[in-house]
């Protein structure tokens, strides 16, 4: 299926050919989990401000639905593209699998320039990519969530869209919304809690040997923000952070929380302090005991994984570390937290979120973080206890849990007609 080829899709099937041969996986059920189930590209006309037309070309992607609903964001950027989103597609069906979760993954998005837009055209993007992809999502059979460029406003505005040509309000079409329409209390926040809930797991684990950690945070967006406030909070140094305008750096630590007042009122952390900017190729090789890659795809590779200095790279973007530059980085001797695992947060809140809404009883945000923390702690374990007992890496062991119950589903359900 050429029409799904690029780097980043490439990379997750050689991801999932590596542990299928250590599985000794089954051929049919291997051939099966290498291509998403179902794709659907549309062309999304809306009109811009200025009154003209413009069409963009939308995606959904569904990859597996052998343990239940797909499940997966929409991401609104230039970048976006079929080959991407089926890669991102497959990887949530490993981390959902991998938490226990009853879904399969999904994913979807917009080729734009969402920082060229104005909300009303934002909002008028979102309705109608909703209403070319219609049939295929629902609580029933796909949901989505906010994702890069997409928040929870995005979400309001498809559940509004969907409800109305279905004719009633359905609140569990989307996760991610706004809690006065159906949103779940603590699911702003959940990814990157849960990249800091790992790492702080990882560092109870590792004994690194220094009573103060430093860390440096690629990405300063929802996930990378949130990430670095919970490891500023656990005691972790946090000393670089970046955003697309580049990155600052403190030797001494970053006041994460004057940070976070900061960059929302200037939306950038450029100028914080009068601190010098630093690259962001420069900001993953600094010599820190952590390093979060919080951004986009592919910035870890064979041509930089041998300056990367850090002890544990945990993964709060998805697919930031090429295979090969995972081997390099597994010969160093680098911890990697994969991301199936370190961002599963976002996902495991989004299924609270749509449990409560289909059951209508809301949970308080206390209870949404027990829950987080118990279920990203007890994959955490499986994953190490498996590297442990296998003697092989945590990516290796997060794919092998995750691979191995779809690919157990799969069996059991057999292969129609």
């Amino acid at each position: 299926m050429q029409e799904f080829y690029n780097e980043t899709f490439l990379n997750a099937q050689k991801q999932l050919d590596h542990v299928a041969q250590l599985m000794n996986l089954d051929t049919g059920i291997h051939e099966r989990l290498r291509y998403p189930r179902k794709a659907l590209i549309v062309s999304v006309p809306i009109r811009l401000d200025n009154g003209q037309t413009r069409v963009y070309s939308g995606y959904r992607v569904q990859h597996d639905q052998s343990l239940g609903p797909t499940k997966g964001g929409i991401r609104f950027h230039h970048e976006v593209n079929l080959g991407e989103v089926a890669a991102l597609a497959m990887w949530m069906t490993w981390k959902c699998a991998l938490l226990n979760l009853p879904y399969g993954g999904a994913k979807g998005g917009v080729c734009c320039f969402p920082e060229e837009m104005s909300v009303a055209e934002m909002e008028r993007l979102a309705r109608r990519y909703t209403t070319e992809i219609l049939s295929m999502i629902g609580p029933e059979k796909d949901i989505p969530a906010p994702d890069m460029y997409t928040n929870e406003q995005t979400m309001a505005w498809i559940m509004d869209t969907y409800s109305n040509f279905i004719g009633y309000a359905v609140p569990g079409v989307v996760t991610g919304k706004p809690v006065a329409v159906g949103g779940s209390l603590g699911r702003r926040e959940a990814t990157g809690r849960g990249v800091a809930h790992t790492v702080k797991m990882a560092l109870e684990k590792l004994k690194l040997g220094t009573d103060v950690p430093t860390a440096a945070v690629q990405g300063f967006g929802n996930v990378g923000s949130i990430t670095a406030k919970y490891l500023d909070l656990q005691g972790v140094k946090v000393v670089a952070v970046s955003d697309v305008q580049g990155g600052i750096y403190n030797p001494n630590g970053l006041d994460i929380p004057r940070l976070l007042s900061y960059v929302a009122d200037r939306g950038t952390v450029i100028g914080f302090d009068e601190l010098d900017s630093m690259e962001n190729k420069d900001l993953l090789e600094l010599d820190v005991d952590i390093l979060v890659p919080a951004a986009l795809a592919n910035v870890i590779t064979e041509h930089n994984a041998e300056k990367i200095k850090a002890k544990i790279v945990a993964e709060g973007a998805n697919g930031p570390v090429t295979p090969e530059a995972d081997e390099i980085l597994q010969k160093k001797g680098v911890f990697i937290i994969p991301g199936i695992l370190a961002n599963a947060g976002g996902v495991v809140v989004s299924y609270f979120e749509w449990v409560q809404d289909i059951q209508h009883l809301f949970w308080s945000e206390d209870q949404v973080n027990e829950k987080l923390g118990y279920l990203m702690g007890r994959a955490f374990e499986e994953v190490y206890n498996i590297s442990q007992a296998k003697k092989v890496d945590n990516r290796t062991a997060a794919m092998m849990l995750g691979v191995g119950r779809v690919a157990s589903a799969k069996m059991l359900r057999g292969l129609y007609p």
